[in-house]
């Protein structure tokens, strides 16, 4: 049970629950007594969820890019917290696609904007009914590169942004209804999301024309060698997962949740200082 009074056995859906954040906050809620149904993608996350919770933990097949599996998780969600709705919604699933505008596949910003903005729309969607049975929360995970935006971070960061204004919308319409919209804000935290990433770039920045190279591989490999130095002091998945708690137990649930100093320079920087101040800070930290 939360100190700050989470409900027992409420029910709450995450997706993209089999790694990082998503899995942290399973586990963290579960922990709390939430009935969780955690959004998987792999048999193999399956098991270990269940057994990291003595098989009481609920994971869901959920391809948030799937309008069929988004049905029937759905309906598998529906079936299991019958008339007491759903307390939560915590929209996880997302990718990190990275490199330089002027040589990105196209096909790579279709899929990133797919995951991470159209698939949180479609599970939210499907879920709304439940959601507001309860009058339950929904917690977005945006990221501060949805306040900032990096150089070869553009496609997620686009990504990102868009998922704080539609954040800003569903918290509008959804009001009459008392069903909170909350966006948690995190820097960067240790996830196999990074690792993924820059499997990704590199392969993609391998098959980039000769040009490409020429042009932006100097600055590719800086920016690459200060995320490999940011990863030493990376913080816990738990400080993502404890913000999810917050908002979706406080009386009164924040509408953004900024994580820790990389948060709070992001958003002092997006607010305050001028384009180009900015530019010159983001260059510079990368090198």
């Amino acid at each position: 049970m939360s100190t700050n009074g989470a409900p027992t056995l409420k029910a709450v859906v995450i997706t993209g629950a089999s790694t990082g954040i998503g899995r942290a906050c399973a586990l963290h809620l579960h922990a709390l007594g939430f009935r969780v149904f955690a959004g998987i993608r792999k048999t193999a996350d399956s098991e270990a969820l269940r057994a990291a919770t003595g098989g009481r933990l609920q994971p869901v097949y959920l391809d948030v890019t799937d309008g069929e599996s988004i049905r029937v998780a759905a309906r598998t969600v529906e079936a299991g917290c019958g008339d007491g709705g759903l307390a939560g919604l915590v929209n996880n699933a997302g990718i990190a696609v990275a490199g330089p505008l002027e040589f990105l596949p196209l096909d790579s910003l279709r899929s990133q904007l797919e995951i991470n903005v159209v698939g949180q729309i479609a599970v939210t969607q499907a879920l709304l009914a439940l959601l507001r049975r309860a009058g339950g929360r929904i917690v977005n995970m945006s990221s501060v590169s949805g306040r900032v935006a990096a150089p070869f971070l553009g496609p997620y960061s686009a990504s990102k942004f868009a998922l704080e204004a539609l954040s800003d919308c569903m918290r509008l319409e959804l009001r009459p209804w008392g069903i909170s919209v909350s966006v948690v804000q995190p820097g960067p935290i240790a996830t196999p999301i990074w690792n993924k990433s820059r499997a990704a770039t590199k392969n993609m920045l391998a098959e980039l024309p000769t040009q490409a190279q020429q042009l932006y591989g100097a600055a590719t490999r800086a920016a690459g060698k200060w995320e490999r130095d940011m990863t030493r002091e990376m913080p816990s998945p738990m400080v993502a997962a404890r913000a999810v708690e917050h908002a979706l137990t406080a009386p009164r649930p924040r509408t953004r949740y900024r994580i820790g100093r990389t948060g709070l320079i992001a958003d002092l920087v997006s607010r305050f200082a001028p384009d180009r101040l900015r530019d010159w800070l983001l260059v510079r930290q990368r090198g």
